[in-house]
């Protein structure tokens, strides 16, 4: 497994913020971000730097007392620095997981297949070797064991074990087979055994690798919704008191007072939202490096923060609430159907399945004492979303008659029996009802017209799901279970389960229609897939979670991309947006509270001398006003630094309704937020006036 430097363990168990020479690093780009092209993007630090340059002249042309003004000037340039410092720590944790990366993206050299369209299994031609960087869409190359997969793309032949911890971390191998929804391979993963032929998906720099670390370096980053709202009302509120500010001279002028500029300019500092100005691009790309951690790729921090809103979650069922290895472990004839002619015609059909459910039939036939035999002239049928239902058609071959054997769904099978001539049977009816309600899924073979019984297939819900979808619950999410099962088994799994509702005997264009109406309702949907049939659901859907698995087209419609292929991994990508916003609005709520506190200890520097009834206000019992000056803008610039371990952490985050949450933030970060400079700016002016007395 590749060590990202920035996850070294610290001596309490958590991950390290940075490590030394990131640190290094962030302090020289901190600088660099005093560039006014850079500096412009916030308008709140912006500011603060305008009042650092005009203190500075102010005190440079000897306006103001020489120490109280080069104080100011310095205390007013480390703020901004200090703000600087916060977004140039995120980016680093952020190039610290790309440089992982990177070392997954060598000069490769691919094994083209040359004449791509005459390929055939078997028969593949001649290979040329190219650097990767030549390969183009379309092409098919060849990766053997040992070999490093040159570019993205999609098994067409073959199937191989391949070591993708390069990628997302884990040491342990994968399986990835032509013609499953598990055939997508990454460029730079290694093959570990067998030889596979991928056809290439990607342009050169666009693939998989290249799109992740320029995400991961912040290069694509954009701007969340909400996050730019927020930086508009920072804007208009940081304009309002730079009004406020301007005019001040003029109204002390009225009433006989002299407005002292720099004590001013403090003034504009405190009384603009300068904390959650300065962690506001942290907390942004924080939340992409969150969702990361949890080895989920974000196409953009959008992503993330509307993860956060969603109202409904829809669930494949097998994989993610149940195990996913339905297993065949009973056969199940009709009255009058011989065991055996059961159990072969349910082999034969199953020859062709590649899914887990066939090769559990085959097996589970072969234990029971079929002799498996591919028949000649036989015709198979793949099974398909939209038909239900696979099986086998063999030819007639000397006194042997036509046989057209199908496997599926009952309703499928039962339609499939009718258009030939058969009939609907009750019986039929009974044994489905039977396994489906032990929560087991029934499927359904026939012959010909004539319906021979049902195979079993058992699955089991995991562990805790229940529990996490409570969890939801408690955050208002409704979870909605899809599953090609049939009514009664969905509603035993489902109950078991917990979730809150179900769609049974589901297809592509029935997940499709779910999510439609839902959104036309004002819900945010997420769903999670892996198949092409699952792309355009997962283009649909406010937040797609694709499996890094699955095919090259689920990954591209989504909008994020689980590099664990673990389709219960939704779940937590929810949580990660619920602690992204929460973050935010924790960090909103204690920087306009304390700045409330900060006017208390300016206000009375600024107008005590000339107004004595507004030494009042001087609840603090500061020392001095230029002490209280000083006590204000320094806590002002050491609150940053000191918030920049929770915007890239998080809030912490417990499930809860918004109501319950709102009250919790402003408990602790509103109030808090208010207390908190009064004892700092007191134990600041201290340990001034102690200096100075000194």
């Amino acid at each position: 497994m590749i060590q990202q430097t920035y996850q070294i363990k610290t001596q309490r168990g958590h991950p390290a913020l940075i490590d030394a020479a990131a640190f290094r690093a962030s302090i020289h780009n901190a600088v660099l971000k005093l560039a006014p092209q850079h500096i412009i993007k916030s308008p709140v630090m912006a500011i603060v730097l305008g009042g650092t340059l005009l203190a500075a002249l102010i005190t440079a042309v000897g306006s103001a007392p020489a120490g109280f003004g080069w104080a100011v000037t310095a205390i007013l340039l480390v703020t901004v620095l200090f703000g600087n410092f916060a977004e140039a720590v995120a980016e680093a944790r952020g190039r610290g997981q790309a440089a992982s990366l990177r070392r997954a993206r060598k000069d490769l050299i691919a094994r083209r297949i040359t004449d791509a369209k005459g390929f055939r299994p078997g028969m593949r031609g001649e290979e040329a070797q190219i650097p990767a960087a030549e390969l183009r869409p379309g092409d098919l190359v060849v990766v053997s064991e040992g070999e490093l997969i040159p570019a993205d793309g999609e098994i067409i032949h073959g199937l191989a074990t391949i070591n993708e911890s390069a990628v997302t971390g884990e040491s342990a191998p994968v399986l990835r087979e032509a013609g499953t929804d598990r055939s997508g391979v990454i460029g730079g993963t290694k093959v570990l055994s067998d030889e596979i032929i991928v056809r290439v998906t990607a342009e050169p720099g666009q693939s998989f690798l290249d799109r992740m670390i320029a995400l991961v370096e912040g290069a694509n980053r954009q701007k969340t919704p909400n996050e730019i709202a927020l930086t508009m009302l920072l804007a208009a509120m940081t304009l309002t008191f730079v009004i406020v500010c301007a005019t001040l001279p003029a109204i002390g002028a009225f009433v006989g007072v002299k407005v002292d500029p720099l004590l001013l300019i403090a003034l504009l500092v405190c009384l603009i939202p300068t904390t959650i100005g300065g962690l506001l691009p942290a907390i942004g790309i924080a939340g992409m490096n969150r969702a990361l951690s949890a080895n989920v790729l974000a196409k953009s921090g959008k992503a993330v923060e509307v993860a956060g809103d969603v109202d409904v979650l829809l669930l494949d069922k097998t994989g993610t609430i149940t195990h996913g290895d339905r297993q065949a472990t009973a056969f199940h004839p009709l009255a009058g159907i011989n065991g055996d002619q059961l159990r072969d015609a349910a082999l034969l059909s199953s020859l062709a399945d590649p899914t887990p459910e066939g090769k559990s039939i085959v097996r589970l036939a072969r234990e029971q004492g079929a002799v498996m035999r591919d028949p000649e002239h036989a015709h198979y049928l793949q099974f398909t979303a939209q038909t239900r239902m696979s099986g086998v058609d063999i030819a007639a071959d000397g006194d042997n008659d036509e046989r057209v054997i199908r496997k599926g769904a009952g309703d499928a099978i039962e339609q499939h029996v009718l258009a030939l001539g058969g009939l609907a049977l009750a019986e039929l009816k009974a044994r489905i009802e039977q396994v489906a309600r032990k929560g087991a899924t029934p499927l359904v073979v026939s012959e010909g017209k004539h319906v021979l019984g049902v195979v079993e297939l058992s699955d089991v819900v995991k562990h805790g799901v229940k529990e996490r979808f409570a969890r939801l619950r408690a955050m208002g999410i409704k979870t909605i279970m899809i599953t090609g099962d049939n009514p009664l088994t969905a509603a035993a799994i489902a109950a078991e389960a917990g979730v809150d509702d179900y769609i049974a005997e589901a297809r592509p264009e029935d997940k499709l229609a779910r999510i439609r109406a839902e959104q036309a309702g004002g819900r945010l949907i997420a769903m999670v897939g892996d198949g092409t049939n699952d792309a355009p659901a997962l283009a649909q859907a406010d937040v797609g979670l694709a499996m890094n698995s699955g095919t090259q087209a689920a990954k591209e419609a989504g909008n994020m991309v689980d590099l664990d292929s673990d389709p219960a991994k939704l779940l937590a990508v929810v949580e990660v947006g619920k602690q992204q916003l929460i973050t935010r609005g924790a960090l909103t709520t204690f920087s306009l509270a304390n700045d409330v506190s900060k006017y208390f200890a300016i206000l009375p520097a600024l107008f005590a001398a000339a107004i004595p009834s507004m030494a009042a206000l001087n609840v603090m019992g500061l020392s001095s006003p230029k002490n209280a000056v000083l006590a204000a803008l320094i806590f002002n610039a050491l609150v940053i630094p000191a918030l920049i371990p929770l915007a890239l952490r998080g809030v912490r985050f417990k499930p809860a309704s918004a109501t319950v949450l709102l009250r919790r933030n402003m408990l602790l970060y509103g109030v808090g937020g208010v207390l908190l400079p009064f004892i700092a700016i007191k134990l600041i002016d201290l340990a001034l006036a102690a200096t100075v007395g000194a």
